[in-house]
């Protein structure tokens, strides 16, 4: 069914679990003509399901849980779920633990042979290999972050490792370092299951860069800085894996004198537009999209209409998108103008206990 007749759409939610609500990932479906969004089925097997990743046919998805031990060892885990075709439900395939606390971040690279954890609290990230089936091999490596800390010395007393990004062309992979303040670059061993050190890119002192999107062409990388509420513009050379720093951009109002964070970052699909959400500002910044020189300019805010925005999504069609709102135990759901890129609100929401990630499949 071609996008333009498809009615409906499916997705997950991964969210922070405790005694009284165990949910850790959601299934829901967005009916596309309304927004209306409905929750079709709940997973309890993995607590704090906080981020979720898909493999490129969508047939598995991989989930991380945010936790500082698992069977009794240090560190988290991630698991694999099979995706059944028509009814989306999923079945656990394995678990692995991590070898690092508060995993926050997964992402599977562009050829479905490895999968990628960013480990928050320990400072490291971990490889794995995907299995016949979609199964995640026991790690095959874990890589500590390691380096000069930021001066911010209330959240940046160590290596926080907050995400890893596969470049396109599956040559690299990059891991924002909050605590460092540093773009990590490393070049991507899939057949081997490594990750091999490339080169490193310094932010401002302070910033504490947490998630990155590429541009549609690959030339640039954004990067969304959680402690100084700004985003960073790179170049990103793909032959040579380096990042140049361009532009950085506040993605708060001017005048605003309240307490925010930064959190998710993601690019239209057409590429022109960039979006941002703050925690604390409780919105989605909306910039429009240079494309020679790859440089953002504000075009403006939408409130999300809950509290603490964390991460948010976009339809593949990029029509609506929907914001996971941690605070307040709600997704809310905006349409897209195509042409000026800003938000509408729909009047459509869910209730979600913590929602934290949002993906499409």
């Amino acid at each position: 069914m071609s996008g333009e007749e498809r009615k409906e759409l499916y997705g997950y939610v991964g969210s922070y679990t405790n005694e009284e609500h165990k949910t850790g990932i959601t299934l829901f479906r967005l009916d596309l003509q309304s927004g209306e969004i409905t929750l079709m089925d709940a997973y309890s097997d993995l607590p704090n399901a906080s981020f979720l990743a898909l493999n490129e046919d969508r047939t598995v998805l991989y989930a991380v849980s945010e936790t500082d031990t698992y069977l009794g060892g240090f560190g988290g885990s991630a698991a694999a779920y099979a995706i059944e075709a028509g009814t989306w439900k999923l079945t656990k395939l394995n678990q692995q633990p991590t070898g690092g606390t508060a995993p926050c971040y997964i992402s599977v690279d562009q050829t479905n042979s490895a999968v990628f954890v960013a480990n928050y609290s320990s400072g490291s990230v971990t490889f794995y290999q995907i299995e016949d089936g979609g199964k995640l091999s026991e790690p095959t490596q874990l890589v500590k972050h390691e380096g000069t800390l930021g001066p911010r010395t209330d959240r940046q007393e160590r290596p926080h490792a907050h995400s890893i990004v596969l470049a396109p062309d599956n040559r690299y992979a990059i891991s924002a370092d909050l605590g460092l303040d540093r773009l990590i670059v490393s070049r991507v061993d899939a057949e081997g299951g490594l990750l091999h050190a490339h080169g490193e890119t310094a932010v401002k002192p302070g910033a504490g860069p947490r998630h990155l999107v590429y541009s549609a062409d690959s030339r640039f990388v954004y990067a969304i800085n959680e402690l100084d509420s700004t985003v960073t513009v790179l170049a990103y050379d793909a032959s040579a894996g380096t990042l140049t720093a361009l532009q950085s951009i506040s993605t708060l109002p001017e005048g605003f004198s309240g307490e925010s964070t930064c959190a998710d970052i993601h690019l239209s699909g057409d590429g022109r537009h960039v979006y941002a959400s703050n925690r604390g500002h409780d919105s989605i910044a909306v910039y429009a999209v240079d494309g020679p020189s790859g440089t953002l300019s504000v075009l403006g805010w939408q409130a999300t209409l809950g509290r603490t925005p964390r991460n948010f999504a976009l339809t593949p069609q990029g029509d609506f998108l929907l914001a996971a709102n941690q605070g307040s135990d709600s997704i809310t759901v905006f349409r897209v103008d195509a042409e000026s890129g800003m938000l509408q609100e729909t009047g459509q929401s869910a209730a979600v206990s913590r929602p934290v990630c949002v993906k499409f499949l």
